[in-house]
């Protein structure tokens, strides 16, 4: 209960009565009452306006605000009628929302108007979770410094924020909800998705880049790449592998780079690159001398240097002639396998009478040479009284043997030799050769409307005008347009005589050609042989642009 000052002042009520006093409303309903006492004057009143406004801050009780509680003896007046004598206008409160009924705190200000009162457009005090009543708006006139903090500065409607959403719970707690007041709503899930999938691509397209990348790098780099890493393939075969015997036949002034690859194309080394590696890295330079050398295959680099260099292994008077080579080449082969000067040699050949060999006049008069295709390709061991004459004579019966064998007649020697040549320069391979003398048949057919009888092969072509050995299969407009009469370009029928010494296969190509419509062929990829055989020209253009593209993708593979 509160008590009265000596003068007779009224005290403001204890914290505790004020909430039993709160209580008391909240339970019955009751309207709050003003206290018929005279209004004090404006210096007095300011500090009972403040300490009742905080008390109902504390207390969640709505006392009015300006007025000061008095004892229980004084007469309540209705805070709805005037205070008679005291100068006081009531006044009007806003009938209080019935307490009995929980207050939903999810509700939103939209869903439920009492939640917030306003007072001159500015939001007021919102209920609190207990039920109570909204605090009651100032006295007209009154200054109250709790209210001057508490209500912020009139603002026009327009400006005012959209109504809340968030609930009360979320207001009071302060927790960001989907909810939160001035947050936009989230992205639907539709949208999540879409980005997700675009995060998804761009991690793909990253991975993508990364992975052509390392792709170029290899390919770029694939030799460093082993060698940094230790996963370079082996370059020698491993010692104890030594096998069967071969035949390696070194030139005047090879040196280590020509004879490695020797070496390799022979079968003795892994490798082309081995044998020259091994000098390279050994610091070896030795003296190589010409001739034949008898070797083994899959030996090592060490291994088949030792045995270049033992005398023993060197073949005397000894010739390799590779297939295909013309009679400059064999002439010159023969005098690096027995020493004779190749002079002698050349000037042995030029009559080829004494070899039994009638000499062509077509082939005479062209400027050409008489035993050429006459000298047949194989490795040679001559008696050490060998004469230019005698190792000619040899090669000459070796090829008479061969027509012999494929049942060429006497009188045909000449023309089998002469298709077997361009057989022999054409085919890549063995298989092939039997398949390439059909297309000359049939390209020398009188019925033929294709090619109307011109062989059109770039050999004899080259070989007319001195590009054979150029080392590309290619031929130049020059040579594929020079008048000569080896140029089956510019000549229907066969060259005037052979282009090269055929062996054994090409000369019974020639002989027995296999039966087919070709009238065309490419060799397609030079590494392997594989070669395209086609009737039309039309299909042959297709396998023509294959070649090319083969070329592109290996420029320095001899196109």
């Amino acid at each position: 209960m509160p008590d009265s000052s000596p003068a007779g002042e009224a005290v403001p009520p204890s914290r505790r009565a004020a909430r039993e006093a709160a209580a008391r409303r909240a339970t019955t309903g009751q309207t709050p009452t003003m206290p018929a006492a005279p209004a004090p004057s404006a210096p007095e009143a300011a500090p009972a306006a403040h300490a009742a406004t905080w008390e109902s801050l504390i207390t969640g009780s709505t006392p009015v605000v300006g007025t000061a509680p008095t004892p229980p003896s004084t007469p309540a007046v209705p805070v709805d009628e005037p205070v008679p004598g005291s100068g006081f206008q009531p006044v009007p409160l806003r009938t209080p929302r019935p307490t009995t009924q929980p207050i939903d705190v999810e509700a939103t200000v939209d869903d439920d108007p009492w939640l917030f009162a306003t007072a001159g457009g500015s939001p007021a005090m919102p209920y609190s979770r207990g039920g109570a009543a909204p605090a009651a708006a100032p006295a007209a006139g009154v200054a109250s410094p709790s209210a001057a903090r508490a209500t912020p500065p009139a603002r026009d409607e327009t400006d005012a924020p959209s109504a809340p959403s968030g609930s009360l719970e979320d207001l009071f707690s302060g927790s960001a909800s989907t909810h939160d007041i001035g947050h936009a709503p989230p992205p639907d899930r539709k949208r999540r998705r879409i980005g997700g999938w675009i995060a998804l691509g761009v991690v793909l397209l990253i991975l993508g880049g990364i992975a052509a990348g390392g792709l170029y790098v290899w390919n770029t780099y694939e030799d460093k790449i082993r060698e940094v890493m230790g996963w370079e393939e082996p370059k020698e075969y491993e010692a104890g592998l030594a096998n069967g015997e071969t035949f390696v036949t070194i030139a005047q002034g090879d040196t280590g780079s020509p004879i490695s690859q020797s070496l390799y194309d022979a079968g003795v080394t892994k490798t082309p690159d081995a044998f020259y590696d091994y000098l390279i890295k050994s610091g070896q330079n030795p003296t190589f001398q010409p001739g034949v050398y008898k070797l083994q295959k899959q030996m090592t680099s060490e291994a088949a240097l030792a045995a270049i260099m033992d005398p023993a292994n060197k073949q005397e008077f000894t010739a390799q002639i590779p297939e295909g080579y013309a009679l400059e080449q064999t002439l010159a082969r023969i005098s690096e396998g027995t020493g004779i000067p190749l002079e002698e040699l050349t000037a042995a050949a030029a009559d080829s009478s004494v070899y039994g060999v009638p000499a062509d006049p077509d082939v005479v008069a062209a400027g050409g040479q008489p035993l050429e295709g006459w000298l047949f390709p194989a490795t040679y061991t001559f008696d050490p009284t060998v004469t230019a004459q005698s190792a000619i004579q040899t090669l000459v019966n070796r090829t008479i043997q061969s027509l012999d064998a494929a049942g060429v007649p006497v009188e045909r020697r000449q023309e089998i030799l002469t298709t077997a040549s361009v057989v022999q320069r054409e085919a890549s391979s063995g298989a092939d050769m039997q398949k390439v003398a059909r297309v000359i048949l049939n390209r020398l057919d009188a019925n033929n409307q294709e090619t109307f009888g011109k062989l059109q092969m770039d050999s004899t072509a080259q070989y007319g005008y001195g590009e054979m050995h150029d080392g590309t299969v290619s031929s130049s407009e020059e040579a594929l347009n020079d008048p000569n009469p080896w140029n089956t370009y510019v000549h229907t029928g066969l060259p005037v005589g052979p282009i090269a010494n055929p062996g054994d296969v090409a000369i019974d190509a020639a002989m027995h050609p296999a039966d087919g419509p070709w009238l065309y062929f490419v060799t397609v990829n030079l590494l392997t042989g594989e070669t395209q055989f086609s009737s039309t020209y039309s299909e042959h253009l297709k396998y023509v642009e294959q070649w090319q593209q083969w070329c592109r993708d290996n420029p320095d593979q001899g196109c």
